[in-house]
């Protein structure tokens, strides 16, 4: 059974978006609440099956476990499994997607469609996680296109058909040069599977295309095939435009799924296929990586102040710390890809509470322009609280998960670019700014506006919604050591084996 159990979480939500679409009938209240039962109690006892896996995992084992392997089709293999990298992915998925259902309980058009969409959707992104065959993890990494896309255009804001139709060129675009790597990986190692390839040696001999000389050869294309997928995916600058709309645009439960879960996606690709598989196309493009990184974490931030609309001010936010995530991942020290992880788990935690804050007020005024709001401080004491304690989160305050994060970034950039580590630092102090300024705005002053004078504060379960989200924050930033022993050696691995395949360094070692 236990050789199974990768598979029952990924595939459990599946089986009951299956039994939702055949034996659900009619639209009617009753229908309406059995589809919103199954899906919270399935993505609840897929979290609880999560959690057995976690617990019986191995940290100190660096190498995948509870491996699933079957013939599957065409001479390809069904493999699944889990490291130390990529167990708490699985973790935060299955973690967040019942507070993603409980959130969107008072949704009342296709509902049956709705929760369909979202148990479909979580397949798809544990299958990305789990996935040890090529094939495997790029049929789940694009088919988690197609439940987002029916998120977003069906229920999402005025312009939906737009922001989604961007947000799915924009990923699929992306990945078409991932798909050809993929064919070109194929053809030069003989083999689909993750395991072995982690372990092949691409070509890194310099070659000329057009007279133009191409350092790092065949790594470096293959880099910048997988880069131009994942960097769309973070997002990272200048392909981060997508982002903010399909933000804006999306359901409160959209935007928590996007942000918390399938931005991470581009992030774990990084990990797991560039860094590992192509290190010395890494080691010719992280320079540019890291500056990008840079640029991003700078200039999201200053275009986030500028924002009237609450959704966009915090998507630019979610561009921006991720730019910490893929800096750190690049630094390629124990305590950047540390952080990186780090920072892409707190953000899961932090951005999709912001999110479910705005949708809060979103559902009592339906207007998410900060000019509609301003003292409701004085009507809604316990949304206050909650939401100051997010923002003070994003901000990055010592004792909350987000600092830990910025913090290890910050250090392991240090001992590799001082430079990018001091514009990247001054990113800190512009995400006070914007942060702050937003709950000023929204939460301090008179309560002057009529419609305000009404609003009722956050019922129970709202807030238990948050509770989870609350704890977890404040449980990784008083103990991070959670997080750090189980990525930890896995991470170590993934750094010195990165370091052994870089011709300098190997020659180094040997002089040494």
């Amino acid at each position: 059974m236990e050789n199974q159990l990768l598979s029952i979480i990924t595939f459990l939500p599946l089986v009951a978006a299956i039994i939702m679409a055949l034996f659900l009938r009619g639209d009617d209240a009753a229908a309406q609440r059995g589809a919103k039962w199954l899906a919270l109690f399935t993505t609840s006892a897929t979290f609880l099956i999560s959690l057995f896996v976690l617990l019986r995992f191995d940290p100190s084992n660096t190498g995948f476990q509870f491996v699933e392997e079957r013939a599957w089709i065409m001479g390809l293999s069904y493999r699944m499994g889990v490291d130390g990298i990529s167990i708490l992915f699985v973790m935060l998925t299955t973690f967040l997607m019942p507070i993603t259902i409980l959130s969107c309980w008072n949704v009342e058009t296709r509902v049956k469609e709705y929760m369909i969409a979202f148990l479909v959707l979580e397949t798809l992104m544990l299958g990305v996680f789990c996935a040890l065959d090529l094939v495997l993890f790029y049929l789940f990494f694009e088919a988690g296109l197609i439940p987002m896309f029916l998120i977003i255009g069906i229920w999402g804001g005025k312009e939906r058909i737009y922001a989604a139709f961007k947000f799915f060129l924009y990923t699929f675009l992306g990945s078409v040069l991932m798909l050809v790597a993929m064919i070109a990986m194929y053809l030069d190692a003989g083999t689909t599977d993750i395991v072995k390839l982690l372990a092949h040696d691409f070509g890194s001999e310099t070659f000329s295309i057009l007279g133009i000389p191409v350092v790092g050869g065949l790594q470096t294309m293959l880099f910048l095939a997988f880069f131009a997928s994942f960097a769309v995916k973070m997002p990272m600058w200048p392909v981060h435009t997508w982002l903010p709309d399909a933000h804006v645009q999306a359901p409160t439960a959209g935007s928590v799924v996007l942000a918390a879960i399938l931005l991470k996606m581009g992030g774990y690709g990084f990990l797991r296929f560039s860094i590992p598989m192509f290190p010395v196309g890494s080691d010719v493009l992280g320079p540019l990586v890291l500056w990008m990184s840079a640029i991003a974490i700078v200039y999201t931030s200053l275009v986030a102040l500028a924002q009237t609309d609450m959704k966009k001010l915090i998507a630019y936010s979610s561009v921006a710390h991720m730019g910490y995530v893929t800096m750190g991942i690049f630094a390629v020290n124990q305590q950047g890809v540390d952080g990186a992880i780090f920072q892409m788990l707190s953000h899961g935690f932090i951005s999709g509470a912001l999110f479910l804050c705005v949708g809060v007020i979103y559902d009592r005024m339906h207007t998410r322009e900060i000019e509609a709001y301003g003292g409701l401080v004085n009507r809604m004491p316990a949304y206050a609280l909650v939401f100051m304690f997010f923002t003070m989160a994003n901000v990055g305050l010592p004792g909350t998960s987000g600092f830990v994060g910025e913090f290890l970034t910050l250090v392991g950039i240090f001992q590799v670019n001082t430079w990018v580590a001091a514009v990247a630092t001054s990113g800190v102090i512009l995400s006070a700014a914007y942060a702050l300024w937003l709950y000023r705005r929204v939460m301090f002053g008179a309560l002057v506006k009529e419609a305000l004078k009404t609003i009722t504060d956050m019922d129970r379960r709202e807030k238990l919604i948050f509770a989870p989200l609350v704890a977890m924050t404040l449980i990784l930033g008083v103990y991070p050591s959670l997080v750090t022993d189980i990525i930890g050696p896995s991470v170590a691995a993934l750094v010195s084996d990165y370091h052994a395949a870089l011709p300098d360094v190997a020659g180094q070692v040997a002089l040494n």
